[in-house]
């Protein structure tokens, strides 16, 4: 097993230990940016949370770790 396989199964430890917080932190990180900018992220900042949760979700080949 390779390193990149060995920090692949880290990450999908976590996320099925942590998908809630995961979540919220990614969250708060789009609102943070979203207020800095004044409000200009706007719907590109869900898109992008979506994705990076999806891609999260999925490092298991499940999606059940993150909602």
């Amino acid at each position: 097993m390779g390193f990149l396989d060995k920090l692949k199964g880290k990450a999908s430890d976590a996320v099925d230990q942590h998908g809630d917080k995961i979540a919220d932190g990614l969250d708060k990180a789009k609102d943070f940016v979203d207020d800095k900018t004044g409000g200009k992220l706007g719907d590109k900042g869900d898109v992008v949370v979506d994705k990076a949760k999806d891609a999260l979700d999925g490092l298991d080949g499940k999606n059940d770790d993150i909602k």
